[in-house]
C-alpha cells in the first residue's frame, strides 16, 4: 500500500501538538507556566515601587495591607534626586558602563576576528583560555588590581573602574562573538582577498556589518554588568561624589542600622530603569546573536 510521506509527516505533527488544542490544557502547559514566572521575575520590581511611593508611616505600620499604598507619595524619589547626589551617581555609572562597554567590544572584536578568521598554529588554544579568564571570580582579581590601581594614581576616580572593568568584559565578549564570527560563511572573506581586500577592510566593511546582532549582544552583556557591578566600585571608589549607584545606594542610604527603605527601593527602582530601556529596544538583536554564538 502506498503512502504520501509528506502527509504522514503533516499528520504526526498535528498530532504531537494536539495537547495544546483545548483551552484547559492551554493553561495548564502554557499560561499557568507563564503567569508564574511573570510573577517571581516582576514582583520585585513590583515591590520597589511600591515600597518607594509609600510614606514612611505606613512602611511601619503594620495594620494595614502590606500590598497596596493608602496614600501615595513622591516624597522619596524628591528627596533622592534634591537632597543626595544621585544625579552624580547615576551620571558616573552611565560614564564608566558606556566608556568600558565601548573599550571592551573593540577589543573583543578584534581579538576574536584574529582567533577565528586568522589561520595560526594554537588559535583553538588561545579561544579556550580566553574564555576560561572569564571563569576567575572577580573577587580574586581585584586584589592584584587593587595594587596596579594605587601604584597608577587611579585610586577614587572613573577612570579606574574605565580601565579595570575590560579585564572580566573582554573575556566572554571575545568567546561570544567568536561563536558569531564562525557561522559567518568564510567564502565572503575569500572573495575579498581575491578582490585586493586588506584585513581591516574586510573586518570594517564585510564582517562588522554582517555581526551586528552579535556586537549588540556582548555591548548589551557588557553594559548590564558595568551597571551592576559592585566590588570594584566599592574597593576603588571612596569618595561620594565618585561613586556608582549599586554603592552609592547601599552605602549613602544606610546610616547605620537605619535603612531609608523609601529612597533606598526609589533609587534601586530609578537605577535598573537604563537596563530595561536597553534590553527592551536590542531583545530581538540579543536572542538572535545567542542562537548564533553556540553554531559551529
Amino acid at each position: 500500500m502506498n503512502t504520501n510521506p509528506a502527509a504522514e509527516v503533516a499528520r504526526d505533527d498535528s498530532e504531537g501538538m494536539d495537547y495544546l488544542v483545548s483551552l484547559p490544557r492551554r493553561m495548564v502547559t502554557v499560561y499557568l507556566p507563564i503567569l508564574c514566572f511573570l510573577i517571581v521575575l516582576l514582583f520585585p520590581f513590583y515591590w520597589m515601587g511600591l515600597t518607594s511611593i509609600k510614606p514612611n508611616d505606613e512602611l511601619i505600620d503594620r495594620s494595614l495591607n502590606p500590598w497596596w499604598v493608602v496614600d501615595p507619595t513622591i516624597a522619596h524619589y524628591y528627596h533622592l534626586i534634591v537632597n543626595t547626589d544621585y544625579p552624580v551617581w547615576m551620571w558616573n555609572t552611565m560614564l564608566v558602563a558606556v566608556t568600558a562597554t565601548l573599550l571592551s567590544i573593540a577589543a573583543s572584536v578584534m581579538a576574536a576576528y584574529a582567533i577565528v578568521r586568522i589561520r595560526y598554529a594554537g588559535s583553538r588554544w588561545v579561544g579556550g583560555m580566553i574564555f576560561l579568564a572569564y571563569l576567575v571570580p572577580p573577587s580574586i582579581l581585584f586584589i592584584p588590581l587593587a595594587l596596579v590601581v594605587f601604584q597608577y594614581g587611579l585610586f577614587d576616580s572613573p577612570m579606574a573602574l574605565i580601565l579595570t572593568y575590560p579585564t572580566i568584559l573582554i573575556p566572554f565578549s571575545t568567546w561570544l562573538l567568536m561563536g558569531y564570527f564562525k557561522s559567518i560563511p568564510y567564502e565572503l572573506e575569500e572573495c575579498a582577498l581575491i578582490d585586493g581586500a586588506s584585513r581591516w577592510q574586510i573586518l570594517t566593511r564585510i564582517v562588522l556589518p554582517l555581526s551586528v546582532p552579535g556586537i549588540i549582544s556582548a555591548g548589551i552583556f557588557a553594559f548590564t554588568l558595568c551597571w551592576n557591578e559592585f566590588i570594584y566600585a566599592l574597593v576603588f571608589i571612596s569618595s561620594s561624589e565618585n561613586k556608582t549607584v549599586p554603592v552609592a545606594v547601599l552605602s549613602e542610604l544606610v546610616e547605620g542600622d537605619i535603612y531609608h527603605w523609601g529612597p533606598l527601593m526609589a533609587g534601586a527602582l530609578l537605577g535598573s530603569v537604563p537596563v530595561c530601556i536597553v534590553y527592551s529596544f536590542f531583545v530581538e538583536h540579543y536572542v538572535s546573536s545567542m542562537t548564533g554564538a553556540v553554531k559551529e
